[in-house]
């Protein structure tokens, strides 16, 4: 938790682009290309999957940090004159670089914590990148006690400060063999982080409101920030009172999920067990699997003999299945030939691409329905989209512990919820800004607690950090085609639809006087005309990437039946 608070980097460029763009004399295009590097290197995180497969986490998280602290150190040395100026493009490298090092963090406490924690990967993944979408307000609040005169020393500290803190964590946060680690008091414990989680929240977003409304002294200001680092240690109550406070368990509840299994030299029975797995799939009738968990188990294994019997007596040629089945460990490349990946991908990429077209419109969109105060919607959005994250953990999990029903089904109830949000700011009624804030951002956050946790289930846990990173790449993509093509197309139409219809002498001698001294007014955009019809395709996008997920709860019933179905009748009370 405390590692995902320092990967909200690319949350803040909003806040450093202002000084890039005074202090190097940067016109609103090239900042915009500083932004589409930092989106980049925020959402390809290929390299740091991979180092997480060869490398030590520890030495992950190093190189992570290192690239932050180059990355944007370098930025604030060329922003505060100490190095020679650098050209457009190889800025964007340094951001770029900068931004990618929180890959690293997100990757690193993704692996370890699934691995730790398999029986509760909802809560877990939920929990972690809620932290990390509070990250830039964590940051933010830090950089107001240091009340610098000069921005520019934000920049070093989004350099300096999670390089220091991920280097300090970075022999803890590993892989503690979580399989012996399931205790009848997790259920309680994460009660408790979310109770923090959810407090956290609500005071970020109040500290946010009063300081934004009223003009604060530096001491009450630093207090709002030793109460922030409170709330953000009162975790820490959990291990050590269970590490303490709390007698050793007993030994049955040690082994509730099973060692990994090595092969042996002569598992010529095992190889034969998988053989038939894949026969045994086409042969058992399809009311088996509505069958309670015990009996469906009690009818696949009469099958299972009878089959091993046949293919004995060599009544039944058993069909050699190639590579992994759905729930064992999948390499990045025998997902890719899967139908389940692509179908969770294309459906994360209508999901979260439609959200994020909102959320990187936001100013605008407020602003075309007469809002002045535009951050106060872009700091609503945020805290929903953490309270989503965490939201979209719990109730996935409680889908799949208590009905053993497949994971998906939550992101397509999150998909319709944001369907009907973006129809809230397609008809521009009063009040429909908070509302569409409100169901946007909760179902936006909510992706990226289930797929996470879904793909793991699917996929396995030993190539986890590839499969996740790959399944990032539909965020950007998504917003390149959704913002950068459609909304902004749209936008423009309107705006110069609207200028054609208030033409007057007046404007023309504006136009004229603005050609000769090349001034480019950019255009303007009023009413919810402007941002109607994406608003529209973003709802159908969400109607299509609810019935990719569905599809997908089709598809894997039987996957998660059988890995949730018999734990959850044999678990302890």
């Amino acid at each position: 938790m405390w590692l995902q608070s320092c990967a909200g980097i690319g949350y803040l460029f909003g806040s450093i682009s202002p000084v890039i763009k005074s202090s190097l004399s940067y016109n609103q295009r090239q900042v915009a290309r500083l932004g589409v590097a930092k989106d980049l290197g925020d959402s390809v995180g290929f390299l740091a999957g991979s180092l997480c497969e060869v490398l030590p986490l520890w030495a992950a998280l190093l190189v992570g940090a290192v690239q932050n602290l180059v990355g944007y150190g370098w930025v604030w040395l060329v922003v505060t004159g100490r190095v020679p100026t650098l050209p457009l493009w190889a800025m964007c490298i340094l951001i770029f670089v900068g931004t990618n090092g929180e890959t690293y963090f997100n990757t690193v406490a993704l692996v370890s914590c699934v691995q730790n924690f398999p029986k509760s990967r909802g809560p877990v993944v939920g929990i972690l990148k809620g932290f990390a979408g509070l990250g830039g307000a964590i940051l933010t609040q830090i950089y107001a006690v240091i009340h610098s005169p000069d921005h520019a020393s934000l920049i070093f500290m989004v350099a300096v400060g999670p390089a220091m803190v991920v280097i300090a964590l970075m022999f803890l946060v590993r892989p503690v063999k979580g399989h012996k680690q399931v205790r009848p008091t997790d259920g309680v414990c994460f009660t408790y982080i979310y109770s923090v989680c959810i407090l956290l929240a609500a005071y970020l977003m109040g500290v946010m409101l009063v300081e934004d409304l009223v003009d604060l002294n530096h001491t009450v200001i630093t207090v709002f920030t030793v109460i922030l680092f409170i709330l953000l240690l009162i975790p820490i109550v959990i291990p050590v009172s269970l590490s303490f406070l709390i007698d050793p368990r007993p030994p049955e509840e040690e082994a509730l999920l099973p060692e990994p299994q090595k092969q042996e030299p002569g598992g010529l029975q095992r190889e034969s067990s998988e053989l038939i797995f894949s026969e045994l799939e086409d042969e058992k009738p399809k009311e088996v699997d509505l069958l309670p968990a015990s009996e469906r188990q009690k009818r696949i294994a009469q099958l299972q003999a009878r089959l091993f019997q046949a293919a004995a007596d060599g009544a039944v040629r058993v069909k050699r299945r190639r590579g992994p089945h759905r729930g064992e460990d999948f390499t990045l490349m025998q997902a890719l030939i899967k139908a389940d990946f692509w179908l969770m991908f294309f459906s994360l990429l209508l999901g979260s691409g439609s959200g994020l077209t909102v959320i990187d419109n936001l100013g605008q969109m407020s602003q075309s329905l007469g809002y002045d105060n535009t951050h106060i919607f872009v700091s609503m959005i945020s805290i929903w989209n953490f309270l989503g994250r965490i939201g979209g953990g719990y109730f996935s999990e409680l889908i799949v512990r208590d009905y053993a029903y497949p994971r998906p089904v939550a992101m397509a109830v999150a998909q319709f919820i944001m369907a009907i949000g973006h129809i809230f700011f397609a008809m521009g009624w009063p009040g429909a800004m908070y509302i569409g804030t409100l169901l946007i951002g909760l179902g936006y956050g909510a992706h990226w607690a289930i797929v996470p946790a879904a793909a793991s289930e699917l996929f396995g846990l030993k190539k986890f950090g590839a499969l996740y990173n790959f399944l990032t790449m539909a965020n950007p993509a998504g917003s390149l085609v959704f913002s950068g093509l459609i909304a902004s197309s749209i936008y423009d139409r309107e705006a110069e639809k609207q200028a054609h219809q208030h033409h007057s002498q007046q404007q023309n001698w504006v136009s004229i006087f603005s050609g000769m001294f090349g001034v480019d007014e950019p255009l303007k955009c009023e009413g919810a005309v402007c941002f109607f019809l994406t608003s529209v395709i973003m709802s159908g996008f969400c109607i299509i990437a609810v019935v990719l997920s569905m599809i997908l709860v089709y598809r894997t019933k039987i996957v998660y039946a059988h890995l949730y179905g018999k734990s959850s009748s044999t678990r302890l009370t």
